[in-house]
């Protein structure tokens, strides 16, 4: 595709630093928080104003550790849901597309290889809001969500869940994956192939520890979020 102009929010983030990294021949503007915070709908319309991109890169979200949701879900809710709703209406009012980073953790984790047309129901608190934040984006056409299942790269915890089945990717990769995918619209799974949390990380984590479901008692894990990547697969392969 041509080279586009990107606008990411959440730019101090690994995922939006990953896009600058990877971004090729587009142009990418990923500024701080304190330059466009997505709390204030005048800030979102000031950079789209400096910017002028054609794509905006919607990575801001309140995300961990998982418990502050339940915690603090006054912020989750002002940031996740409201804050999606006010790149929304920015991206709507400037007719600008709009790719909106999403989870796996909306499924309802339990049978897994999901497709994206299967029912959701979230798990914890954190998916709610980012299910919340996908209403809004569903009701502007000029639209992509990308339900993405991806850590960093080192995997920051201690201990990786054995019970646990996920689609994980490395943020670097799913970043690249995205670039590739500026065109489209709808919903596509992002990850990569189904294995437990332990079993992905320990490829580079060889001293990683074993840790199990029972053993978190505050937020809600999945058994199976595997999630079906066909669509993302077919998409990939026009690209070749």
């Amino acid at each position: 595709m041509n080279a586009k102009k990107l606008l990411i929010s959440g730019g101090n983030g690994k995922f939006a630093q990953s896009i600058v990294q990877q971004r090729r021949e587009h142009i990418v503007f990923a500024p701080p928080r304190k330059r466009m915070d997505i709390t204030k709908i005048e800030d979102i319309e000031a950079a789209i104003d400096i910017y002028k991109p054609d794509i905006f890169l919607h990575a801001a979200a309140y995300t961990r550790p998982m418990r502050k949701h339940i915690d603090n879900p006054d912020l989750s809710i002002e940031n996740n849901i409201m804050g999606t709703c006010n790149v929304v209406l920015g991206c709507m009012k400037n007719n600008i597309k709009l790719i909106y980073m999403s989870t796996d953790y909306v499924y309802p984790g339990v049978t897994g290889d999901y497709k994206e047309e299967d029912s959701l129901l979230p798990i914890n608190n954190y998916a709610w809001t980012k299910l919340g934040g996908e209403c809004a984006v569903r009701l502007y056409k000029n639209s992509l969500i990308l339900r993405a299942s991806m850590t960093e790269r080192p995997f920051v915890h201690k201990k990786a869940l054995v019970d646990s089945k996920k689609s994980l990717i490395y943020i670097d990769e799913a970043a690249k994956i995205c670039l590739k995918l500026l065109d489209k619209t709808g919903i596509i799974n992002l990850g990569g192939e189904p294995t437990n949390t332990y079993e992905f990380v320990k490829h580079e984590r060889p001293d990683i520890e074993k840790i199990y479901r029972k053993d978190i008692q505050d937020v809600n894990m999945a058994e199976d979020s595997t999630m079906n990547l066909d669509k993302m697969k077919k998409c990939l392969s026009c690209k070749q």
